[in-house]
Formats: structure tokens, sequence, C-alpha cells
């Protein structure tokens, strides 16, 4: 048996066990993680594929035989840019249309939208036979993303144990990585199968899109999302059977109190702009401002063109990228042990060092060894590889599965969809610059982009450090009494809404 005790020492709350059941629930939902994943590791290595290019890009083919070639600019076009980065363009649009469908239908159908919009992307983009073809198959998968996104966190965190909230919802960033890891290896393999390599690469995400469509029929929906949509007596059954105790009454009176508070809510989105609303809102999109700007998706948009702009040939780009998928899947292991025991906090200072360090040497190596043509010595091209890879750990332990956690935990039920359709589409809206901007960023500021980066992690450390509270080990409904009143900062925000209250009362 399993009590939950706060951080903070309160008395424990609500009895669960963790369940084979629940445990299936979890790694059905965050396939939805894998999509995603599988979509940021394919679309790099596809655009570094003759063929792909000759086919869609042929001013960015003939630019890499150019013996000559400016080893920051090769392939700095805007319309390769907009193959990667209209994904989140569609992701973020998406986002807020999935918000409705979540709270309306509930969080198993919005994953079933999500897997249904991937299937169709993937077969416009692996049977794309022009651009336009290409560009609104990955707008169909923006929109798979922006669904599975909104609906797979929330899911997680709502029926996980609050003991437990931290290390299974981190299984949707591990998903994430894994993701990558096969895309990158997908790419590895298909890199020389000509001249349709690149379909096979494409084609690939339709695998998990079609575990996620099948294993969502068998998953049980929330109990929050039940109770929210007054199915009371399915809500008490799920939540019994999620928990695998019969003594499921407390929490079951938690969650039909926040109910009957969120159904008082008729505008969440205006709710969100409340006082009381802004501690975990601000903290939410800054959370998506820094996971992207830490440098992350740079790196794994475009690893396999990275390590050819260090010196490395294309076979053995591919091969690096693979090897720091496989870091990055490990390293998210590490996340989902420490999460829960040390706390969120410490995860977002240590890695905020530790990414600060690697971003400050290869940005130092490359200043100093690697010119506007030419390549890397062999000694400092393995040098950018390993602090690469152990940049990538720091990652993947740290701010790529909290921004998605935190927010996730934070928002009351009242504000939850809604505010995090915001933290969602914001993700995708930072994504989108940094996919679209990157390859002009590399061209124009050459090594410097890694101290642009690394300027934004000092940034994030100190904001952990100082405004965000530790939510270890809290239920998830009792966020605003034992995480905000208490917090230094935050308080003055939940005071001023109590005060509030308070003169509307008398009113």
């Amino acid at each position: 048996m399993a009590v939950v005790v706060s951080s903070s020492g309160n008395a424990p709350a609500f009895k669960a066990k963790m369940t084979v059941y629940v445990f299936v629930c979890v790694v059905i939902a965050a396939f939805g993680g894998l999509i995603f994943g599988y979509d940021i590791g394919i679309s790099g290595g596809v655009t570094a594929m003759d063929d792909f290019l000759k086919k869609f890009f042929p001013s960015v083919w003939e630019k890499k035989q150019h013996v000559h070639e400016n080893n920051y600019c090769k392939y700095d076009n805007q319309f390769l840019q907009l193959f990667t980065s209209s994904l989140y363009l569609a992701a973020l649009v998406a986002s807020f249309l999935a918000s409705a469908v979540c709270s309306k239908l509930g969080r198993k159908p919005t994953m079933q939208f999500a897997s249904i919009f991937f299937l169709i992307g993937v077969g416009l983009t692996a049977g794309a036979v022009n651009i336009v073809m290409l560009i609104i198959g990955r707008i169909l998968l923006g929109f798979g993303v922006g669904f599975g996104n909104q609906a797979v966190p929330l899911f997680l965190s709502e029926i996980a144990p609050a003991q437990l909230r931290g290390g299974l919802n981190i299984v949707f960033q591990l998903m994430v990585t894994i993701g990558i890891f096969i895309a990158n290896l997908v790419n590895y393999f298909t890199a020389t199968v000509h001249p349709n390599g690149w379909r096979i690469a494409l084609g690939g995400a339709a695998i998990p899109a079609v575990i996620l469509l099948f294993g969502s029929l068998i998953i049980c929906e929330t109990p929050t999302s039940l109770i929210e949509r007054n199915k009371n007596e399915e809500g008490k059954e799920a939540l019994r059977k999620i928990r695998g105790v019969d003594d499921i009454n407390e929490e079951y009176e938690s969650i039909v109190n926040a109910c009957e508070i969120a159904s008082q809510v008729k505008d969440p989105y205006r709710k969100l702009l409340k006082p009381a609303s802004r501690p975990p809102f601000i903290i939410g999109m800054l959370l998506q401002l820094f996971q992207q700007f830490t440098g992350i998706n740079a790196i794994m948009f475009y690893a396999p063109v990275l390590f050819q702009t260090v010196g490395f040939g294309s076979d053995a780009a591919l091969l690096s990228a693979v090897i720091t998928g496989v870091i990055n899947v490990l390293s998210t292991f590490v996340g989902i042990y420490l999460v829960d025991r040390t706390g969120r906090r410490f995860l977002l200072l240590q890695s905020s060092v530790h990414m600060l360090i690697c971003q400050l040497i290869i940005g130092i190596i490359l200043a100093k060894d690697l010119g506007t043509t030419g390549t890397l010595g062999k000694p400092q091209a393995l040098v950018v590889v390993i602090f690469v890879c152990v940049y990538v750990m720091g990652f993947a332990w740290s701010w790529g599965p909290l921004g998605w956690l935190i927010p996730s935990e934070t928002f009351p039920l009242e504000t939850r969809s809604a505010g995090f359709a915001v933290e969602v589409s914001c993700n995708m809206f930072f994504k989108f610059v940094i996919a679209q901007a990157f390859l002009s960023m590399l061209c124009g500021m050459r090594s410097g982009i890694f101290f642009f980066f690394s300027a934004w992690i000092i940034v994030m450390g100190l904001f952990a450090m100082f405004f965000i509270p530790e939510t270890k080990g809290v239920p998830i409904d009792e966020m605003r009494e034992r995480v905000w009143k208490p917090h230094w900062f935050w308080k003055r925000y939940m005071l001023a809404e109590d005060d509030h209250q308070d003169v509307e009362k008398r009113t």
C-alpha cells in the first residue's frame, strides 16, 4: 500500500497502489510521445538525404555539391526550414481545438483524434510528389502533435498516484526520446536506400500511430474527466480500478469538489488571467520558452546536419545522431528515477549548470577551430560529439520532461485543460521559431549560436532557483494550499484573489 506524503510534511493524503492496469494505460498513452519524438528526429535526417533534397529542394542540393561550401550556411533555406517548422505551427493552432475536445469529450477521444491526424499526415508526406503535398502532410502531423501533446500529459497526471506522478508523467518524455532514437536509426539505414529511402523514413510514423489508435480503445478515461462531465458513478469506478484499493472516497470527494468549482467557471481562458491562476500560467509559459531556448531542438532537429558541419561524413553524422539518441533515452530513465526522489527543482538547477558548461565548451571549440570552409580535426570533432552527448544527458533528465510535467500538475481543474492548451501552444510556437530560424541563425551567428543559448541557460537557471516551487508528492488538486500559498513570491497572487473574493462576498 502506498501512501502519499507531501514534501512539506503535511498529513498523508490518498491511498493508492501502482497497478498493472495503470502501467498499461501509461505506456499506451505515451505512444503519443513516441510519434512526436519520431517526427522531431526524422526531419533532420531526411533533410540531409540527397534524394529528398534533389526532389523537393534542388537549390540546397546544388549548394551541397560545392567543393568549398560554407560550413555554416550550406543548408540555409527557408523552405527547407518550413518543412520542419510547419508541423509546430499547425500544432500551435490545434492545441486550442484539442483543449475544447479534451474538456467536452475527454482525454481518451482526444488521443484517438491525434492518431487519425497522424495517419493521414504520414500518408501525405510519405507519398508526396510535390512540396505542397509535403507541407500539407506536415501540417496534419502537426494537428496530431497538438492533440496528442494536449491529452497525453493531462491523462498521465490524472491517473497517476501522487507519489509516482512525476515518474509516470516522464514516461511521455521517455517515449519522445525513444521516438527520436528510432528515427535516427531509421535515417541511418534508409539513407542508402535510393531513391525512396526518405519515403520509408517518413512512413515509419504510421506504426506508433496505429498502436495509439487501437491501444486507446482499451484504456480507461480519467476519473477527473468523467466526473467533470457528470458521469460520477463511472468516474468512481474508474478511480477504484486505477488506484487498486477500495478506500477511494476521500480522493473521490476531492475530485468531485474540484469539478464543482470548475463547473462554475464559464470562461476558463478568462479565469487564467485572474491572480490565482497567474503562478502556474506564468511558470508554464516560461518553461516552454526555456525548454526550447536551451538549444536542445536545434541539436536534435539537425543533429546529422550539425555533425556534418563539424567534419563528419554523411554516414558518420547519422551514426553520431544515433548515439545521441541512445544517450537521450537512457538519461530519461535517470529522470524517471530521480524526479519523485530528489524533486523537480534539484533536477532543473543541476542541469542548468551541466548544460551551460557543455554549450560553452562546444562554442569555444567551434569558434577557435572551425572556419567558414574546411573541417575540424578528428580530436576536436570527437570532443564536440562527446559534449553534445553530455549536454543531451542533462536535458533528458530535467528541462525536457519537466517542461511537460510541471504545467500538467500545477493548474487547478477549472483551468487545467485551457491552461495546458496555452502551454502546448507556447511550446509549439517556440519550437516553430527555433526550427524556422536555426539554420539561418547558424549561418549568421556561426559558433556564436552556442553562446546565445548559453545566455538563456543562465537566465532559466536563475528563474528555477527563485521562482519554481517544489511540487513533489503534492496531490494534483491541492497545489493552491500546499504550493502557491506558502511560496515567498507567488503567495501574493493567492492573497490578492482571496481579498477580491472577500470584497465580492461583502458586496
